[in-house]
């Protein structure tokens, strides 16, 4: 997206709603020279955060990812974007194949001393539909970690950022204190958001009743559409138990754990009784969560703990 773009887009949403003056503008940036090259017009269009998709800092393995980026480009736009924004994140995904611990290890510490206050550390995984599944079927995606590997490399992730000072507050993401995204954390907190664009889905609460909202995906379609009024191809009422369901999914992730009030009726407090025995969740007069031992087995937990 060209800065002016940008800039278009940040001023009629400031037209529609007012911005709050500690607002967060995150752009999500390649870290390519070209996207680089433009760091300075979306600073000045209002972004105050950026989050690059470095995904790998080595060669190999950003080839085997199919990045378009080299690790010298990664490094070169996290360099420029600091010295635009305060704020700068990155994603690394591990797990990746034949990815060691030991060389896990080297490249978080390294990813650490690069680092701003704000990581995302995704695990890997095969998703069906995608071109890895297809590979994996094939038989030729080879090298993948095994179950017990994935777990000592999470393991070792959280106890590398802890002793850095960079708190897991999301399964995956990872932040000194104070500098948690916003806009994340809405999402897992169950806020509203408006979803604008081809493709993207938006939650809104209007009269006291909760939808959600798809737009079309295809540019094209998208841009007719909202030539005629609005870009949304679909708005969905949620119900009730669709809302506690969606908030149960989402809040579980975060270390503060979510409101007992907004899940009371979904929660088989049964089966919650016995995974708090194990050790896999905690409950306080206010709230429920996963501890340490739970949140890497979290679709596990959740479908212990939601109602049949």
């Amino acid at each position: 997206m060209a800065p002016k773009t940008v800039n278009a887009v940040l001023s009629a949403a400031k037209d529609v709603w007012s911005f709050a003056n500690d607002i967060e503008i995150t752009l999500e940036a390649n870290p390519t020279s070209v996207e680089a090259y433009r760091f300075e017009g979306y600073a000045k269009a209002g972004v105050n955060r950026v989050s690059l998709g470095v995904q790998a800092l080595n060669p190999k393995d950003l080839r085997s990812l199919g990045r378009l980026h080299s690790v010298s480009e990664a490094q070169s736009a996290f360099n420029t974007a600091s010295a635009f924004f305060d704020r700068v994140s990155f994603d690394l995904i591990y797990a990746r194949q034949d990815q060691t611990l030991e060389d896990w290890r080297a490249e978080l510490s390294s990813a650490l001393e690069m680092a701003v206050d704000h990581l995302s550390l995704y695990q890997l995984t095969i998703e069906e539909g995608t071109a890895f599944w297809d590979r994996a079927q094939r038989g030729a995606l080879r090298g993948l970690p095994s179950d017990d590997l994935g777990a000592d490399l999470y393991e070792l992730t959280q106890q590398i950022c802890e002793a850095a000072g960079y708190v897991a507050y999301e399964v995956s993401n990872h932040a000194k204190p104070g500098a948690e995204s916003k806009h994340n954390l809405l999402y897992w907190r169950g806020g509203d958001y408006a979803g604008v664009g081809p493709g993207a889905h938006g939650r809104l609460t209007m009269d006291g009743q909760r939808s959600a909202t798809e737009c079309w995906k295809q540019p094209e379609a998208w841009l007719t559409a909202v030539s005629n009024g609005s870009g949304i191809k679909e708005r969905t009422l949620l119900s009730p138990l669709d809302i506690e369901d969606e908030r149960l999914i989402m809040g579980i992730r975060l270390l503060e754990g979510l409101d007992i009030d907004d899940v009371a009726n979904l929660v088989d407090w049964t089966r919650f009784s016995a995974l708090e025995d194990e050790g896999l969740v905690w409950r306080s007069d206010v709230r429920i969560g996963a501890t340490t031992t739970g949140r890497p087995v979290l679709n596990y937990l959740i479908s212990q703990i939601a109602k049949s």
